[in-house]
């Protein structure tokens, strides 16, 4: 079972950045892909970004420009340029074992991130 532990959110200022980080420990798992998604108040969680163990990155249009995700072993980063309003969510981090697998279904506790002057 895997566990994923992220870090890293805050209140910040429109055009401010945040970098995540998320852990994955435990066993019976692999990294064949990391992503991190997001839940605004109301709304249905979301993929931000994705990340193979190829280092292939794969952005919603929404943040494109703006972030970037990136990994080291069993840690995923997600830097967070240019914050707006809109981005204020939790954010949560998540893995694939392979290529055709959905994502784990166990999820961490998440981060929250504020976007707000």
């Amino acid at each position: 079972q895997v566990q994923l532990v992220e870090s890293g959110g805050g209140l910040v200022q429109p055009g401010g950045s945040l970098r995540l980080t998320c852990a994955a420990s435990g066993s019976g798992f692999s990294l064949y892909a990391m992503g991190w998604f997001r839940q605004a108040p109301e709304k249905q969680r979301e993929l931000v970004a994705t990340i193979t163990s190829r280092t292939s990155t794969n952005y919603a249009e929404s943040v494109k420009g703006r972030f970037t995700i990136s990994r080291d072993k069993n840690t995923v980063y997600l830097q967070m340029n240019t914050l707006k309003p809109e981005d204020t969510a939790v954010y949560y981090c998540n893995l694939k074992s392979g290529p055709f697998d959905t994502w784990d279904r166990n999820w961490g506790q998440g981060t929250q991130v504020t976007v707000a002057s």
